[in-house]
């Protein structure tokens, strides 16, 4: 079984933040956090130095593999500081080799 983790502080969001699960939106200075394990990604983000997480709307994701949720999240990174009440993209399917 493969596991990965991967945590991005200093996230600045965009204007009209990030929507999460549990308290709907989210804006400020985050920490965004990615796990991979079992074919899936979840992500979570939180007020940076803060100690509760947040699901983000979207999580948890089917990954194939590490690479392709380290891309998640670094997709995630990016959406954040887009804002618009950012989810969790959806990456592009990459066909079978």
């Amino acid at each position: 079984m493969s596991w990965a983790s991967w945590t991005t502080a200093g996230v600045y969001t965009g204007r009209g933040g990030v929507l999460t699960v549990e308290a709907g939106i989210v804006t400020g200075d985050l920490t965004v956090h990615t796990t991979f394990a079992e074919r899936e990604a979840r992500v979570a983000v939180q007020y940076s130095g803060a100690s509760d997480w947040f699901t983000m709307s979207g999580s948890p994701v089917p990954c194939a593999s590490e690479e392709e949720s380290r891309d998640l999240h670094d997709a995630v990174v990016a959406a954040v500081r887009e804002g618009n009440g950012a989810t969790v993209p959806t990456l592009p399917a990459v066909p079978p080799v």
